[in-house]
């Protein structure tokens, strides 16, 4: 194209309203969260899918967006979800 970077990032910015980098990221967490609402994958699988390599980049900014964090947790096994069966005396 024969243009510097700064020079096609003043352009794009102007067109856009905002970096190349920030729109880029703006359409992966988009993605990202039409990915996590199918509820089949796990995030780190979302991540990947849409070329986030970084956890804390991609959670910082999915924060940013989207305005929500989910708390990491430890996964509830079958065995441990089941109430107990009532004791009769």
């Amino acid at each position: 194209m024969n243009v510097s970077a700064g020079h096609l990032s003043r352009q794009f910015r102007l067109a856009y309203g905002e970096s190349p980098y920030s729109y880029l990221m703006t359409r992966r967490i988009e993605r990202a969260t039409a990915l996590l609402r199918r509820g089949d994958l796990s995030v780190t699988e979302v991540r990947f899918a849409v070329g986030c390599s970084l956890l804390g980049t991609f959670s910082t900014r999915f924060t940013e967006l989207v305005g929500v964090a989910k708390q990491v947790t430890r996964p509830i096994r079958n065995r441990e979800a089941r109430t107990p069966e009532p004791q009769l005396a």
